[in-house]
């Protein structure tokens, strides 16, 4: 499938141009948080009121309940990439299994049983805490829409059974047969392990079970920066300083408190659209009646779900990187993306041709080169951190704030033994060759995508552990 043969006309961007500026998952929101101000103390600040941060705060609650924690928001809660997300979950803590294998081989088995336990115990999570975020176990369908492409699903397929996942290949009739696109050419469907959900409920529903637990979450109260202090730390913020005997850095694409960690994240923007509700016989011209998670095999890959009874989220393909990687709202627009997502849905579905889009966004996502979470510690290890989710973290967010709050334990654990957690990604050059090596990059990918062959510049990256996606 050709995407960029042809330039967007102006219908498909009429189809956006009135659109509400801002994710579908803030349509609702939660109670307003005071501020920080004047002087304090904790046992633990978290740093960042996102998926990570708030499970942090939950699980540090939980191992001691008499803990004073204090969660501090620069902005509001899941003002960042956790409330701008598609609400994919799934199990893995790799970026799957494919990248698990080529970077993390020898502990993958290990990756796969850590995964699937953190997977059930999200789920037992969000009864427990009573949190209702329109979670659905409807597993996923990845799209050939190459002839190249149809020969690698099943290799895909046999690597998900290999490390106990239920999957199996489906050939382009049977693949239109379940959701109605000419492009398909066939399909993965994985059965275990993959959901969906509302990331907006979910990162409210979590900051309201933290506070239950006696957390503490302050709002437009931005960490300017740390500094050892005695035994503990010193957090600055313009309400005042605040003292903490540990913290954690959850901040990602948003943030990094902690220097070093600028080296290894990358931001990378990506848009999303979500379409006006749909008639039922506008989805019954669809079928997709499983409400399984949709994604395609090219290396600019489309992701795309079902809404409730009638809409559709369709974002990814573009990921976007500008010079010197700034992150802000002004940014949170981009019409040459929102026109490609646009036409890439109606050549999708073209019965839809007419339909309006509600809602537009964008947001970044803390992308680092081995596509995977990486950890660490700074100022003497009284601060931790988890980054670099690299777009899949709905899930792998808990586990990542397991580890950050393992790593300020005297000791540590099991889980900060593993090499996965010791090593760090390669580093990203620094501009100004960062940019113009992002470029080269996403031409490649753009070329790999049409040939189904990898130049020598992305066998390159391969070789050296260096990735770049959305």
């Amino acid at each position: 499938m050709e995407w960029d043969g042809v330039d967007p006309t102006p219908a498909h961007r009429v189809a956006y141009a009135e659109a509400e500026a801002r994710p579908f998952w803030w349509r609702a929101s939660g109670p307003a948080r005071a501020e920080w101000a004047g002087a304090g103390e904790a046992d633990l600040c978290v740093v960042g009121a996102g998926f990570t941060g708030l499970w942090a705060a939950i699980q540090a609650k939980r191992r001691t309940p008499e803990r004073e924690i204090v969660v501090l928001e620069a902005e509001a809660v899941g003002f960042g990439a956790s409330g701008r997300n598609g609400g994919f979950v799934s199990s893995s803590l790799t970026h799957g299994i494919e990248n698990g294998l080529a970077k993390f081989e020898a502990e993958l088995g290990r990756l796969e049983q850590l995964g699937t336990q953190n997977y059930e115990g999200f789920k037992a999570d969000l009864d427990e805490l009573g949190i209702d975020c329109a979670f659905e176990e409807t597993g996923e369908l990845t799209f050939a829409l190459e002839p190249h492409q149809v020969p690698e699903l099943e290799a895909s397929a046999e690597l998900l059974r290999r490390f106990g996942h239920e999957a199996d290949v489906l050939g382009a009739e049977a693949a239109r047969e379940l959701v109605a696109s000419p492009t398909y050419r066939g399909a993965l469907r994985e059965r275990t392990g993959v959901a969906v959900l509302d990331p907006g409920a979910l990162v409210r529903g979590l900051a309201a079970a933290a506070e239950r637990l006696g957390v503490r979450i302050f709002e437009r109260s931005p960490v300017r920066g740390v500094t050892s202090a005695g035994a503990g730390l010193e957090l600055a913020t313009p309400g005042g300083p605040l003292t903490a005997r540990a913290a954690i850095d959850a901040t990602g694409a948003y943030g990094n408190l902690t220097r070093r960690v600028r080296h290894y994240v990358m931001p990378i923007y990506d848009y999303a659209l979500v379409t006006e509700p749909l008639s039922v016989a506008q989805m019954e011209s669809i079928g997709w009646r499983g409400r399984e998670g949709l994604t395609d095999m090219g290396n600019r890959f489309h992701y795309y779900r079902r809404i409730g009874e009638g809409r559709i989220l369709w974002g990814g393909y573009d990921a976007v990187y500008r010079f010197g990687g700034p992150v802000g709202p002004s940014l949170d627009q981009d019409d040459a993306t929102f026109a490609r997502l646009s036409q890439h849905f109606f050549l999708t579905f073209p019965q839809l041709e007419g339909v309006r889009f509600s809602h537009r966004w964008g947001g970044a996502i803390d992308t680092c080169s081995r596509f995977a979470p990486f950890f660490g510690t700074s100022h003497g290890g009284r601060l931790a951190f988890a980054a670099g989710y690299t777009g899949l973290g709905v899930c792998a967010t808990r586990f990542g704030a397991t580890v950050a709050l393992d790593l300020l334990e005297d000791g540590g654990s099991d889980l900060t033994r593993l090499r996965y957690v010791r090593r760090r990604p390669l580093p990203y050059p620094p501009e100004p060759l960062r940019f113009p090596l992002v470029q080269l990059t996403r031409r490649q990918l753009a070329a790999a995508d049409r040939s189904g062959r990898r130049g020598w510049w992305l066998r390159l990256l391969d070789r050296l552990g260096v990735g770049f996606d959305s």
